[in-house]
């Protein structure tokens, strides 16, 4: 084997996707991006080729370069040559959207549906919430580059199978990327990643949310079931097997209730959802002031949240248990920052202020004393949002980017020859891992602030990745790889 060959392959890859992700971040000229990288003129105008090629990139016109002072050709990322399909798994929905490679929302369409019904009754159901978001936008099936599903219980992210979950009746061992992929292999080929729904809101907060780019965050999802995502210094800690963040099975209370987990004083069996409902039913008749009854739902106590007094007392609870757990969390990571999501975040101020004050009388100052906790507000666009940033990680990287221009030059129509001498190709992993209606169609994107920050779609990806790559460096020629497997690891 020629080691010289493999390893200029590699820089050349390596080189094309570090390209990709400054012109993700903004439009730059080649100039910019030769002195951004580190590369001559000439080196950087190849590498340029090889990705105007593929219709992963595209030219703009002329503009002054900042650097420079003078007209310069302007490159963007084609963010149309590939989109990504999101799928969101709740407790009682499915909310299928449709993103470009900017991240921004194309389409989405929703439905109703019991977890609990299992994975037989769920498919199905995503599969048409899929082909009515691509209807929605009028993309083809072909130009999906990755399927990306978050899911309310703990699941490797190695290999895409769901492990014990306490809130999901019937997914015990249910492989969800391996059973998703065969779903939608009649339709499209494209990869299938899968993450805990909190992880992805965490992602999604680093990448979008208001504390963009803030490194060492605490994501809290709190609805059905009470998950957390844990970023560390810009990298998300899934831990060996998917279970960190379980931050719902903290016992807060050792003699306390089982919670569904079957632990003792579970933060869950004191502040899910179901049971708050429950505890707004058995105090009803102790308020005879309140505007809540017996149908009142989750939506009804964070509406009333500051104006009832049987709300406002429930959410103090909920927020000092919540509280309890959060201050756990601090003590063991040190965050900068904690953003409460979920259904429950609605309540605001009378749900946060009594999280703060648990967090003031509780936490170590070295932990609390720069902390700021505040509500998220990515709404119900945090599912979809995170599962864009963790597929366009995987697609912008060794193990993804033969995927991505496959799918980039079918959109192109493009099978131009390599400016490479012909050889193998990149070769990635090779384990598996790869609704009444209410759909909506959108032309919103990300707001323009949201875009991360330089390091955050970067970094050198695992030397793992680079595993099977041969003397052929044209983008072309990686998308010759039939490979889509999900499992190289990338966090």
């Amino acid at each position: 084997m020629n080691y010289d060959v493999l390893d200029m392959a590699a820089v050349r890859v390596q080189h094309s996707l570090l390209l990709l992700q400054l012109l993700w971040q903004q439009d730059a000229p080649r100039i910019d991006l030769s002195r951004q990288v580190g590369l001559s003129r000439s080196a950087i105008s190849s590498i340029v080729q090889d990705l105007l090629a593929s219709g992963l990139v595209q030219e703009g016109e002329a503009r002054v370069s900042e650097r420079v002072g003078r007209r310069a050709t302007m490159l963007s990322l084609n963010k149309a040559a590939a989109y990504l399909l999101s799928v969101d798994l709740g407790a009682s929905h499915i909310r299928v959207a449709l993103l470009n490679l900017r991240c921004e929302l194309l389409a989405s369409s929703e439905r109703p549906h019991d977890i609990r019904s299992g994975p037989a009754a769920t498919y199905p159901l995503i599969r048409t919430l899929a082909l009515d978001v691509l209807g929605q936008a009028g993309v083809p099936q072909e130009r999906v580059a990755a399927v990306g599903v978050g899911i309310p219980g703990p699941v490797d992210f190695r290999t895409g199978e769901v492990i014990r979950p306490p809130n999901m009746t019937g997914w015990d061992g249910e492989n969800v990327a391996r059973s998703l992929g065969e779903v939608f292999a009649p339709i499209f080929s494209a990869p299938v990643l899968v993450d805990n729904d909190a992880n992805l809101g965490a992602l999604a907060e680093w990448k979008f949310g208001e504390l963009q780019g803030t490194p060492d965050l605490i994501y809290v999802k709190a609805a059905t079931g009470i998950g957390a995502g844990v970023l560390l210094g810009g990298r998300l800690h899934r831990g060996v097997s998917g279970g960190a963040g379980e931050i719902g099975h903290i016992s807060i209370n050792e003699q306390g209730p089982l919670g569904r987990s079957g632990n003792p004083g579970s933060l869950e069996s004191y502040a899910a959802a179901g049971v708050v409902l429950s505890k707004m039913r058995g105090r009803l008749h102790r308020h005879p002031g309140t505007t809540l009854n017996d149908a009142s739902s989750m939506a009804d106590l964070a509406r009333l949240s500051d104006s009832d007094p049987l709300a406002r007392e429930l959410w103090g609870e909920v927020g000092r248990h919540l509280g309890v757990a959060i201050t756990t969390s601090l003590n063991l990571f040190n965050p900068s920052a904690v953003l409460i999501g979920g259904q429950m975040a609605a309540a605001g101020e009378p749900l946060l202020s009594a999280v703060r004050q648990v967090v003031q009388e509780r936490a170590m100052q070295v932990n609390r004393g720069e902390v700021r906790i505040a509500a998220s507000t990515l709404g119900r666009d945090i599912g979809a949002l995170g599962a864009g940033v963790m597929m366009l990680e995987r697609l912008l990287s060794p193990a993804g980017i033969g995927q991505l221009t496959r799918v980039s030059l079918q959109t192109a129509g493009l099978h131009g020859g390599s400016r490479a001498p012909p050889g193998g190709t990149l070769r990635a992993g090779t384990v598996q891992n790869a609704p009444a209606q209410n759909s909506t169609a959108q032309n919103t994107s990300a707001p323009a602030s949201a875009a991360p920050s330089s390091a955050s779609l970067q970094g050198p990806p695992p030397a793992s990745a680079l595993h099977g790559l041969t003397a052929r460096t044209s983008l072309q020629a990686l998308s010759a790889s039939p490979s889509t497997s999900l499992t190289e690891d990338y966090t």
